[in-house]
């Protein structure tokens, strides 16, 4: 909650953002134990909430240390694991209405970029 007090999102991208609010929604995978989740999952919320983006987030990811072969423990970590092929976290899947993925960003985005920019370029390239 800190990160999402403390952040300023940028106010040009956010705006650019709205207009794509109808034609795409966010899928992402987080566990409160995750650093990287800590800092991106309240930023995702934040543009969830100023551009209206649709944005479900599967948390409580939980490791499998019984199982060397299975990276999440299933339950707790939710199926959907599986289906995207969940590796590591955060993990922020980008799809458009129609239900096909047009990107992914894994852990943190690129160097150089915000959330909010990072989100943007693979809307606008889609």
């Amino acid at each position: 909650m800190k990160q999402m007090e403390t952040y300023h999102l940028k106010r040009e991208i956010v705006e650019r953002l709205k207009h794509y609010a109808k034609d795409f929604w966010i899928l992402a995978f987080s566990a409160k134990w995750c650093k990287d989740c800590a800092k991106n999952i309240p930023i995702l919320a934040l543009i969830a909430e100023l551009t209206q983006f649709q944005v479900r987030i599967l948390s409580r990811l939980k490791k499998d240390p019984f199982d060397p072969f299975q990276k999440w423990r299933i339950p707790p970590s939710p199926p959907e694991v599986k289906i995207f092929q969940v590796d590591k976290i955060p993990l922020i899947i980008i799809f458009d209405k129609n239900g096909r993925e047009k990107g992914r960003i894994v852990e943190n985005p690129r160097k150089g970029f915000s959330l909010e920019e990072e989100v943007l370029e693979i809307i606008s390239k889609a």
